[in-house]
């Protein structure tokens, strides 16, 4: 009874032996997964964080970027506005600039307008003058823009190859110089033309020689006989070569020696006219 005893302690002793090495290597497993996992929630902690660095400092760049692009927005706005009103201000002076030049086109213009009445009147007076005696071939006049053209024809002025003002020409000079006596404000330009027959004489070598001395003899007339102001007065020669029609005709040859007459504005009066400010 008593070994029997013995024995059942015995597997008792055992029996709790084994249950305590079996929850021991439970309890061991338990440790090895629980630090397993531990390691792992560890690495993915360290992943989580360097992913969140990163992230962070990508933010904090942007946020670097757009505090950069705020100043150059700001710096190109507060351009942009002394631009904008620098840019107003040279409109507002153009418009301004051309408001006074379109006022002073109109003020030439105008000008322009009066001096074309003036010179119409100016022609209707000498034709009224001059058609009395006269036939139209013989004197011809023309207003071209701000001009008025009075061609003589040569037989009315001078014997042929002549620079000698004939007693019936300072009769027709005479109207003229009368027209522009009460037109002081004018110029006159007197151009002798010839046809192409040569001359030479012991006072002339060719034809520019004639054409001058002619235009030179009308002048002296203008002068000195109807007293026109020698200021006024200029004297050209053309020569043979801008005729009116062909020297191969008899006929042609009489209409290119002519002497005209041409009454214009002053040139000082003109360059002042452009000079001048509309107020």
């Amino acid at each position: 009874m008593k070994k029997i005893g013995i024995l059942m302690l015995l597997a008792s002793i055992f029996l709790s032996s084994c249950v305590s090495q079996k929850k021991y290597t439970e309890m061991e497993n338990n440790y090895n997964k629980t630090n397993s996992e531990l390691v792992d929630t560890k690495a993915d902690l360290m992943k989580c964080r360097i992913e969140s660095e990163s992230k962070l400092n990508a933010l904090n760049q942007q946020v670097i970027d757009l505090r950069k692009d705020k100043e150059k927005t700001l710096e190109y706005v507060e351009n942009l506005t002394v631009l904008s009103k620098s840019a107003s201000d040279n409109i507002k002076e153009t418009l301004t600039q051309m408001g006074r030049k379109d006022e002073y086109i109109q003020y030439i213009q105008k000008a322009i307008t009066k001096r074309d009445s003036l010179n119409l009147a100016l022609a209707f007076k000498l034709k009224s003058v001059l058609k009395d005696g006269f036939s139209d071939e013989d004197i011809q006049i023309d207003v071209e823009k701000t001009v008025v053209y009075i061609s003589i024809a040569d037989r009315l002025l001078f014997r042929s190859g002549s620079h000698v003002i004939s007693n019936d020409a300072k009769r027709v000079l005479k109207k003229v110089a009368d027209v522009i006596a009460a037109q002081p404000d004018l110029e006159v330009m007197v151009e002798g033309y010839t046809d192409n027959v040569p001359i030479r004489t012991s006072d002339m070598k060719d034809n520019w020689d004639l054409s001058v001395k002619r235009s030179t003899s009308v002048i002296r007339v203008l002068q000195n006989d109807f007293n026109i102001e020698p200021t006024r007065l200029i004297a050209a020669g053309r020569s043979e070569y801008l005729p009116l029609e062909s020297n191969a005709t008899v006929e042609g040859r009489a209409r290119n020696r002519r002497t005209r007459i041409v009454l214009m504005p002053k040139l000082d009066q003109f360059f002042k006219l452009l000079e001048s400010k509309v107020e």
